[in-house]
């Protein structure tokens, strides 16, 4: 049993690791924030309190672009996935088993983190886009409600359709404030995004925006590339132990 006080600088450190991660490379707040909050609380509550933090930090990526309208459009469909898959996710985190959600978790975030590493060379035709993109986007959105992630798989799609650097990087604010939006949604509905976690969810803003200023002058320091690696390759180590952590609890 974690006592308060560690509990509570447990959860702030875990959110500015996880904000310096995205000012470093634009994305990996809620990868990192559930990922390892799944370590110290249960998954459903690791969500619920990474509602605001995702929503307000997805936010401010997204605005930050010049091309909204435009993305906005090209994207519809995969945004309508999204919130047809999210509730569907969002009902197996909240009624499924803890342990098959912890399983998930882990799962998706070595798979994520091998992504990452090994970094494949491949490209999403344009004439598939229109059938894809919607597929896309349910799969992100049951993704995403079960386990609060939302990289997978639209972060590979939108690299697979070679968008420029801030197109990508916009969209992916796009698609995580959506995701971000629906879970809230989804756990407010049911009663599990309560006003006590909320008031937590509300705090974990000031550790996760210290993290992500904090990231913003690292990423100035150091190579990203070797960064990049570590991340992901923590990912795989993180996935993995969480997913047989749960497999022998189950």
């Amino acid at each position: 049993m974690w006592d308060q006080a560690l509990l509570v600088t447990a959860v702030s450190l875990i959110f500015i690791l996880a904000g310096v991660v995205k000012g470093v490379l634009g994305m990996g707040l809620p990868t990192v924030a559930i990922g390892i909050l799944g370590l110290v609380i249960a998954p459903v509550e690791a969500a619920a309190m990474l509602v605001l933090p995702s929503l307000v930090t997805n936010i401010w990526q997204l605005v930050a672009g010049p091309s909204f309208r435009q993305l906005s459009r090209r994207f519809a469909t995969l945004l309508v996935g999204i919130c047809l898959g999210a509730p569907i996710g969002v009902s197996f985190i909240v009624m499924g088993s803890v342990n098959l959600v912890s399983i998930g978790l882990g799962t998706v975030l070595a798979a994520y983190g091998l992504m990452g590493l090994l970094r494949p060379h491949y490209s999403v035709p344009g004439m598939w886009e229109r059938w894809l993109s919607p597929v896309i986007g349910f799969v992100t959105g049951i993704l995403m409600g079960a386990t609060g992630i939302s990289a997978l798989p639209a972060a590979p799609y939108f690299s697979a359709l070679n968008l420029k650097r801030e197109d990508m990087i916009q969209a992916l604010g796009l698609s995580f404030t959506v995701s971000s939006l629906m879970l809230a949604l989804g756990l407010l509905a049911s009663g599990t995004f309560q006003m006590a976690v909320a008031g937590s969810s509300l705090l974990a803003l000031i550790p996760a925006f210290a993290g992500m200023f904090l990231g913003q002058w690292v990423r100035d320091k150091l190579p990203q590339e070797a960064f990049r690696r570590c991340f992901f390759a923590g990912l795989v180590v993180l996935g993995i132990y969480m997913a047989a952590r749960a497999w022998q609890l189950n």
